[in-house]
């Protein structure tokens, strides 16, 4: 099923709380086919590391943030400028996306109703797009919902409680995305979910368009 956001956030209402709907912030990897840690690279004058734009992304949807961490732990925690609600070590980070999303889920106190799921490496996320994708998800609260990959669900994505159990059983380097393409997982678009930092090639790119960004922003404040 394909909404469009303007369609989803209709009578949305603001009451519910930050822990009833936490976001939880990917970033266990070890950047093998990067090189070196990626959640270290800088972002720009003032603008901390690639971690930094996660944490600052995850605060779009909820204050209370939570980050998975594994490999070049407790490095990037004192590199980072920004300090989500809580670091959660993944005991078995090395296995995958699964065990860090099961941690994750794991941390979740009684009162969460969805959590919202974001990678560390992809700074371009349009803002709005995904203020609005929050939002949806809050009115819908029992329904998942996740951005678009040309036709597939996948991450920024909302998953309600229900479906943890069945989040908790992946295994492996296996994110969401099968699970939530068989539940007819609601997808909207947000723009900047194809432009994730995996190699060095990656990161020119997007550190070239964060420049064209910032350049236009500039101007726009003048």
């Amino acid at each position: 099923m394909y909404l469009t956001i303007e369609t989803l956030i209709i009578n949305f209402s603001p009451r519910a709380t930050d822990q009833e709907f936490p976001t939880l912030i990917l970033a266990a990897g070890a950047s093998s086919r990067y090189g070196r840690p990626k959640m270290l690279l800088p972002m720009g004058e003032r603008q901390g590391i690639l971690l930094d734009r996660a944490i600052e992304l995850g605060r779009v949807l909820s204050r209370d943030v939570r980050v998975v961490c594994g490999a070049w732990y407790p490095l990037i925690r004192f590199r980072c400028s920004s300090q989500p609600t809580a670091w959660l070590r993944s005991p078995d980070w090395y296995q995958g996306l699964s065990a860090s999303l099961a941690t994750g889920l794991a941390s979740m106190g009684p009162k969460a109703r969805g959590v919202f799921v974001l990678l560390a490496d992809q700074p371009l996320l349009d803002v709005d797009s995904l203020r609005a994708f929050g939002e949806a998800a809050r009115f819908v609260p029992n329904q998942p919902v996740a951005a678009d990959y040309d036709g597939r669900p996948g991450v920024p994505a909302y998953l309600p409680r229900w479906l943890w159990p069945e989040l908790m059983e992946l295994e492996g380097d296996r994110g969401a995305g099968a699970l939530l393409a068989s539940v007819r997982a609601t997808r909207v678009d947000i723009p900047g979910v194809h432009d994730d930092v995996d190699t060095p090639e990656d990161w020119q790119e997007v550190r070239s368009r964060l420049s064209q960004t910032g350049r236009t922003t500039r101007q726009s404040r003048r």
